[in-house]
């Protein structure tokens, strides 16, 4: 009579398999690419539209932005789009997110440096056009100047100015 201990009897078939994958593991794996694509959803469509999906791709990531959260209908949306995500590749597509993300934050910085520009510029009149001009040659000296006072005869006025605006969008597009 042979004597079996518990750990052989226990034995699955798969044990001695390296190459397989539990149940569990698949699941995981979903779970994490169903989280990536809620990163996508809560995305601006300006972000979106920089990561340059397939149009059937795009159409229901987009579809999942309009259904309210929180419904059954949310999550199987969600579920679809983590099976639709399983054909791309997702280390791409982090590289691509993440350059998306920091390209637009970069964009905050410039507009904040280009606020602080317009507004030296507001308070600093002549001399702060005069060392900005010398910073930047390209800058038209007289557009500055015309801009300047007339945006500072409308902010006396009221709190908002046109030609500030202007100015803002000038400095923008010359620097």
């Amino acid at each position: 009579m042979k004597i079996i201990d518990e750990a052989e009897l226990n034995k699955q078939p798969y044990d001695d398999n390296d190459d397989y994958i539990s149940r569990g593991h698949y699941k995981k794996e979903s779970a994490d690419i169903q989280k990536f694509g809620e990163q996508l959803a809560a995305l601006s469509m300006k972000q979106i539209d920089a990561l340059d999906f397939d149009e059937f791709f795009y159409d229901n990531l987009i579809k999942l932005k309009t259904i309210k959260p929180k419904t059954e209908a949310y999550r199987r949306h969600q579920q679809f789009i983590g099976k639709l995500m399983r054909d791309i590749d997702l280390d791409e597509l982090q590289t691509k997110l993440n350059q998306v993300k920091n390209t637009l934050g970069n964009e905050s910085v410039q507009v904040a440096k280009f606020e602080k520009l317009q507004k030296q510029l507001l308070e600093g009149g002549d001399s702060a056009i005069f060392e900005l001009v010398s910073e930047h040659p390209s800058l038209d000296r007289q557009i500055l100047r015309q801009m300047v006072r007339k945006a500072n005869k409308e902010l006396e006025k009221s709190s908002e100015s046109k030609t500030a605006r202007e100015l803002f969008k000038y400095l923008r597009s010359e620097i």
